[in-house]
């Protein structure tokens, strides 16, 4: 007994001091709540899971030094920055409609600017992108960026592979980088034969042990490709078998996602955000030269593109603002496709808001999903959006994997980014915003083609479940904060 009484003691010293910690270093009430809940109700377990995947680095700053000095951006680039954006706004007024604030949001933020003058191509599933992208990267004659966070070891992925060394040994420059995590697939003979056929290849933020890692918990959840400055890709596809929807990848189901090319000025920031991810995991000092950012025009491309991104390292969530001021904007119509959605109670209130004050409000959520905590975390927001008079739909066909969101008929997303703590607060991510009514029009088009293969949820069979469902549900939703 006086075993017991000596380890409990101990056990309120340590959880005190690590208490505080929570309460000071956690961003979110809700996540300090949950890891409060968590190291006191399961103890040392609690403390162990805090420390090896609660530690806030976001105010530690441990990726600080994968941006670029602020000299190298300067004033005067800043400076340009903000004229041609506040010039693309008076030159395009009709496109951009009532989103000059949204704009303006993400220029001051992340100086991220308005572009004009792009051509898109929405690629939906692995049957379209993967065909597009080797095509492009094939013409590649200067530089191949590319940056991952699941890259298979598999058919499509060594296709992947004998393109880049291919292409390498012409002398093209090819950079990869790829999650540790999420491409642990790759980590050692795939890497190895990249290497080996002259591409430069690292992980980002490596993993030494895989299951005991607090960096296990910051995921590069990013997919960008840009090649030769001139073109890009971003977008919801891993490079897996799994994305295309063909008999001989041999999938357990179908897999619906999308994907956006790019080409014109709308990929300098995708170009700038791999040129800081690559300068923190290879150590190098990559330098934006001209050549890298040098992408004229495309022939009758008249596209408005703009980037957001976040991460750990990022002062704002970036990302969750720019939905958030979206959804805010809305007058008509949001229609809003996520494979994750643990929203929080902001984004949650925006919708409720939306729906309430008149404005059609659309959820295209899986059906069935790869986690089944975080999709009972998911279900117990339903009943207050179903209240609100949202309009949920849960898609049947296969796992709806796609992250895309459109506004009014001309505000459109795509990336990689979930509506989920996990995409806002954690991971590494980006997301790609065209305005116009041409391109809004192709996505919803996308959406409502969805819907075939869906099934609406009725607000009074939904209400009226089973209540060990419903238990099940609020408990997860305790938790949506570390999932």
């Amino acid at each position: 007994m006086n075993w017991i009484l000596i380890s409990d003691i101990i056990y309120i010293v340590l959880l005190v001091p690590v208490s505080l910690q929570i309460i000071r270093d956690t961003r979110s009430s809700t996540k300090t709540l949950a890891y409060l809940l968590l190291v006191i109700f399961l103890p040392v377990f609690g403390i162990i899971f805090y420390f090896s995947f609660g530690i806030n680095y976001h105010k530690r700053q441990v990726y600080t030094k994968k941006l670029f000095d602020d000299e190298v951006l300067g004033t005067e680039l800043r400076e340009r920055i903000i004229s041609k954006t506040h010039t693309n706004l008076l030159n395009n007024q009709a496109a951009i409609q009532d989103g000059k604030s949204l704009v303006n949001l993400l220029l001051k933020d992340s100086w991220s600017p308005l572009t004009e003058g792009n051509r898109v191509k929405f690629l939906f599933n692995g049957e379209e992108k993967f065909p597009e992208l080797l095509h492009a990267l094939r013409g590649a004659t200067h530089h191949i960026h590319l940056e991952y966070y699941i890259i298979e070891n598999d058919i499509i992925s060594n296709q992947l592979k004998e393109v880049l060394i291919q292409k390498a040994r012409q002398g093209v420059q090819v950079r990869v980088i790829y999650d540790d995590f999420g491409s642990r697939a790759i980590r050692k003979k795939f890497v190895r034969e990249l290497h080996q056929g002259g591409v430069e290849a690292y992980p980002f933020n490596r993993i030494k042990l895989l299951f005991l890692a607090n960096r296990l918990n910051y995921r590069n959840h990013r997919k960008i490709i840009i090649v030769d400055g001139k073109c890009g890709f971003v977008g919801g596809i891993n490079i897996s078998d799994r994305y295309i929807n063909r008999p001989e990848s041999q999938n357990e189901y179908y897999w619906r996602d999308t994907h956006l090319r790019i080409d014109g000025p709308g990929i300098f920031y995708l170009q700038y955000i791999f040129f800081c991810d690559w300068n923190f995991c290879s150590r190098q000092r990559l330098t934006p030269e001209t050549i890298y950012f040098s992408s004229p025009k495309p022939d009758d491309a008249n596209v408005n593109v703009q980037i957001a991104a976040s991460g750990p390292d990022s002062p704002t969530p970036t990302i969750m603002l720019s939905i958030f001021k979206a959804i805010n904007l809305a007058r008509k119509e949001i229609l809003i496709t996520t494979p994750y959605f643990i929203p929080g109670e902001s984004l949650l209130d925006a919708l409720k808001v939306a729906a309430l004050s008149g404005v059609a409000v659309k959820l295209l959520a899986p059906g069935f999903s790869d986690s089944r905590l975080v999709n009972a975390a998911a279900w117990s927001y339903y009943d207050d959006l179903l209240t609100a008079g949202v309009e949920i739909y849960m898609y049947r066909k296969g796992f709806v994997h796609a992250k895309t969101m459109v506004v009014d008929g001309y505000i459109s997303v795509v990336g990689t980014a979930n509506m989920d703590f996990r995409s806002y607060e954690l991971n590494f991510e980006v997301n790609a915003l065209v305005y116009g009514e041409e391109t809004a029009t192709q996505l919803a088009q996308a959406f409502t083609n969805d819907l075939f293969h869906a099934e609406k949820l009725i607000p009074a069979t939904w209400a009226n479940r089973s209540g060990y469902k419903k238990l099940f549900e609020r408990i997860a939703r305790l938790l949506s904060p570390l999932l």
